[in-house]
């Protein structure tokens, strides 16, 4: 699509964002800033929950925490509810195009704006199956499958409601497109995520970091692989599995294992894996320390069954890692035949014999193979060259043929891709 250069401001407007702890939305945020102001002329607004209000303007980057109050028995989340300071931040910057990054509460606030102000073009990514994983895996756990569906399917109205309401919509693969098809939510693309092959690269491997991470010699043997996981280490994710997982290794094998992140199992997890050669050293904010940790692990591990894309997946993949997983979620898309192995959800035997397999098959192998797969697919430039060029245009369209409707004429739909940059 031909488009212009005319500059434009985007805003981000999530409650899926936390300073610590990790998570997709955090990491594509952070690449879209660094995009926009490196290579477009547009200027950028990204509204977050934070502890206290607070707008930090520089440059074309407008960073604004809205107060809100923690998550309940999350160390790292916040909840916004004050929807109306939300949409004064919205009225004293007057986006032309609102994102929307998270399901609750916030797209309403977007939607309200838009009507107030048609001609704001409303983008949805929808980064979590919440459907699915929110509502109907926790809600099947605590009340059983038969409310557990039920439930799940007036989530499914509720998006249906809320998404039809989007000018445009994106998914992150082909599968999640497909559901939401079935569900009625058909102005869909598919926008694949990317990863910075330059800083998540085998080369910053560093022997050192296991004896660093107090997994080596003396304490533990450390002829075995070193395993990873980078992420929340919470329900969600099944960060507890991979503890179950690790169990299940034989001792002989002198395998270690470091998960980096942060969330409401860690204390839990770390008071649970005394003993055990197992560090979770928290957070790692530096991502250029993230690159060494991952370049410097042999293998990594995932039991989450309910990923969108795996953003963390292939960070570890262009870090010259095999995966070991779940088939299950965009985890089989992720890592196909000859990159690592995938074993049924939650269970852990299988997954421990996988590791075991891996190592014995050649990891080091299987990670080259790995990275030349994912340094040839997979990049942030090619996410937001099509964020900015095809799902943004086909949003401002339909916001110009409903300004256009409101005014008694039509725009035709290719028209308005001049107006875009």
């Amino acid at each position: 699509m031909a488009v212009s250069q005319k500059p434009m401001l985007i805003c981000d407007l999530t409650q899926s964002y936390a300073p610590t702890g990790g998570g997709g939305v955090g990491t594509y945020m952070r690449e879209k800033q660094r995009h926009i102001l490196e290579r477009t002329n547009h200027r950028l607004l990204q509204i977050v929950p934070g502890e206290h209000d607070r707008v930090v303007e520089k440059g074309r980057h407008i960073w604004v925490e809205v107060g809100a109050k923690q998550v309940r028995g999350s160390p790292n989340y916040r909840f916004i509810m004050r929807t109306g300071a939300v949409r004064e931040v919205l009225e004293h910057y007057r986006p032309d195009v609102i994102e929307s990054l998270c399901p609750w509460v916030l797209p309403w606030t977007a939607i309200h704006y838009a009507r107030a102000h048609p001609a704001t073009a409303l983008v949805a990514g929808y980064h979590t199956d919440f459907p699915n994983v929110h509502v109907h895996r926790v809600a099947s756990d605590m009340f059983g499958a038969k409310l557990g569906y039920a439930l799940k399917q007036v989530s499914v109205a509720y998006a249906n409601v809320t998404y039809r309401l989007f000018d445009r919509l994106y998914a992150l693969n082909e599968p999640v497109k497909a559901q939401l098809s079935e569900w009625g939510i058909h102005h869909v693309n598919v926008l694949s995520l990317g990863v910075d092959t330059h800083r998540f690269d085998p080369v910053r491997r560093d022997p050192s970091l296991r004896a660093a991470l107090g997994l080596g010699a003396p304490h533990f043997p450390d002829h075995g692989p070193l395993l990873a996981y980078a992420g929340r280490i919470d329900n969600e994710k099944r960060a507890d599995r991979l503890i179950e997982m690790f169990r299940q290794l034989p001792p002989e094998m002198g395998a270690a294992m470091v998960m980096f992140g942060d969330g409401k199992l860690r204390d839990k997890l770390i008071s649970e894996t005394q003993g055990l050669p197992i560090a979770l050293p928290g957070f790692v904010d530096d991502r250029d320390m993230l690159a060494r940790g991952l370049a410097s692990a042999d293998i990594y591990v995932s039991a989450m069954a309910d990923e969108t894309f795996g953003i963390s997946v292939i960070e570890a993949q262009a870090s010259g890692l095999p995966v070991v997983g779940v088939a299950s979620g965009a985890m089989p898309a992720r890592v196909p035949a000859g990159l690592g192995l995938l074993a049924p959800v939650d269970d852990m035997a299988a997954m421990a014999r996988h590791v075991q397999t891996v190592w014995a098959r050649g990891a080091r192998e299987m990670g080259v193979a790995a990275r030349e797969h994912v340094a040839s697919r997979f990049s942030w430039e090619r996410t937001f060259n099509q964020l900015i060029g095809d799902v943004y245009p086909a949003a401002l369209a339909r916001a110009e043929r409903r300004v256009g409707a409101r005014r008694g004429w039509l725009v035709p739909a290719p028209a308005f891709a001049r107006v875009m940059g």
